[in-house]
């Protein structure tokens, strides 16, 4: 079987880092991919380094014929951007969208996020949240993935095993660190070189839009705990490191909380539990799509996590793959990288 796929939004990080996964997949032809900016240059004169490996030539975002011709369509589109396209595009197809756009399902909470309407409210009910290892059953008959965010898949897959486990946490301080290819390509003075390199600072502290995405999904799994979110920029490409330190209602002994995410994560091609005390490092996630995760109890009730991805992969495209590979009943390891970008 092979899948036949379009990206819409194809010159972004995601989109390309989509293709960078996509090329080595055996089972998925990219049959088409779009670009507002570049429609009508070869995918390869946008970036030289698909020379002699892709003929595409970009698109502009229509979307009429090309629909007929494909199994499924990416969006990586900016937020606001892609729910002009969506209802149009399920009538037809199946659709992973990379962006914002249907992740939450309080409707007031994304419109005070993100500050703008959501006019796509229609469809909204039927969007499945791809967080893959936690929703894969209903990932496999969805129309409609709303891929996470990249901090939200860095933080809510340590804590699943918890909430799922019913342990009740009180406190949750969450410190996370990206690179800045999650600010995307548009230029903003913030993102400078000469503002980033050898700079390292806190950001939308209390405000990043990816909090509320993370506070809706620990209510719906039960969790109470009021949730302390600091983002940091690091003067890096690409990566996350999120810390988590959190107070438990109760003690639990260090060997017993590692069980839960052992068992949670039993036979999970892309999580990796390291043992107890033993915690991620960004060089050994950088290129794939695994996502590493340690624990320590580090005093009575109180317990830190720390856990790191590839804000492109795992937090982005990586984990749209998947969810395409879940859909599509195809092996969830098929056409994902393993390797990291090491040295």
């Amino acid at each position: 079987m092979v899948v036949r796929v379009g990206i819409v939004g194809a010159t972004g990080y995601t989109g390309l880092e989509l293709f960078r996964i996509l090329e080595n997949h055996p089972q998925v032809e990219v049959v088409w991919a779009t670009s507002e900016r570049f429609a009508g240059m070869s995918f390869a004169e946008y970036c030289p380094a698909w020379r002699n490996r892709c003929t595409l030539l970009l698109q502009k975002q229509e979307l009429t014929e090309g629909i007929q011709g494909v199994d499924a369509v990416f969006l990586a589109l900016p937020h606001g951007v892609a729910m002009e396209y969506v209802p149009a595009l399920m009538e037809k197809t199946r659709v992973i969208d990379l962006g914002a756009d249907f992740r939450l399902k309080e409707v007031s909470a994304y419109e005070k996020a993100y500050r703008l309407p959501h006019r796509a409210q229609g469809v909204l009910a039927e969007a499945v949240y791809g967080l893959s290892e936690v929703y894969r059953g209903e990932i496999r008959n969805a129309r409609l993935v709303a891929n996470p965010g990249c901090y939200p898949t860095s933080v809510l897959l340590p804590l699943y095993p918890l909430v799922r486990a019913g342990v009740n946490v009180t406190s949750l301080i969450v410190d996370s660190k990206s690179g800045v290819s999650g600010a995307g390509k548009k230029a903003t003075e913030d993102i400078h070189f000469c503002e980033v390199d050898e700079n390292f600072k806190a950001y939308k502290v209390g405000e990043h839009r990816h909090q509320p995405e993370m506070e809706e999904k620990l209510r719906v799994w039960g969790s109470e705990a009021e949730l302390v979110f600091v983002p940091h920029l690091l003067p890096l490409k690409r990566g996350i490191l999120s810390t988590m330190y959190l107070d438990l209602a109760r003690d639990w002994e260090e060997k017993a909380l590692w069980l839960l995410w052992e068992e949670a994560f039993s036979g999970e091609p892309w999580v990796r539990v390291l043992p107890p005390g033993h915690f991620p490092e960004l060089k050994w996630v950088v290129g794939s799509n695994f996502i590493d995760i340690g624990l320590k109890r580090v005093g009575q009730g109180k317990v830190v996590i720390v856990s790191a991805i590839d804000n492109l992969t795992k937090g982005a495209s990586g984990q749209a793959v998947q969810n395409l590979n879940i859909m599509f009943g195809i092996d969830e390891r098929q056409g994902l990288p393993q390797g990291v970008f090491y040295p």
